[in-house]
């Protein structure tokens, strides 16, 4: 099972140019072309990571905390940020991921001046493709990128976020 999707991921990412088709919003293009990173992948990523049900669709939402495994979306960045405040207070920060690319306070927290400048957007969705980057020049491989990217260590966590991002890839080709 693990081979079919590692193939299946290595036919579809290898075709994915670094510039992104229209269905990826432009912010997400500019970001993943500076970092020389598919578009369709940073924001399947994001849907992945972030995505909340709006009235034009799943979208990746930036006011997102997830807490020891609890999602959190908020209205706007302001209660992001006091809320992200108060869980700063009271939870190990290797548990709280921040922002439309789920950055980990604790394992990437020292790219941010502050733990609520990680709620910016565009420098989240820099470190997120960043780190895409890295994985991929590492293992030269975007399916195992986008793995690494939720479980560096691999293995069948990353193989099931693997799977997830691929479903997110399929319904922006369609």
């Amino acid at each position: 099972m693990v081979a079919r999707y590692c193939a299946l991921m290595a036919l579809l990412l290898p075709a994915l140019p670094v510039h992104a088709v229209p269905s990826v919003p432009e912010g997400y293009r500019q970001v993943a072309q500076q970092a020389r990173v598919p578009a369709e992948l940073l924001y399947a990523v994001a849907l992945t990571e972030s995505g909340s049900r709006l009235p034009q669709g799943i979208r990746p939402w930036p006011w997102t905390l997830n807490v020891a495994g609890r999602g959190y979306r908020y209205a706007t960045r302001r209660d992001a940020c006091a809320a992200l405040q108060r869980f700063v207070l009271t939870t190990n920060p290797k548990r709280i991921d921040i922002g439309p690319g789920q950055i980990n306070l604790g394992w990437h927290g020292q790219h941010f001046a502050t733990p609520c400048d990680a709620l910016a957007p565009y420098p989240n969705l820099r470190l997120a493709a960043q780190l895409l980057r890295s994985y991929y020049d590492h293992w030269q491989s975007w399916a195992e990128a986008a793995g690494r990217y939720h479980h560096p260590a691999g293995g069948k966590p990353a193989l099931r976020y693997r799977t997830l991002v691929l479903r997110h890839l399929q319904n922006l080709s369609s």
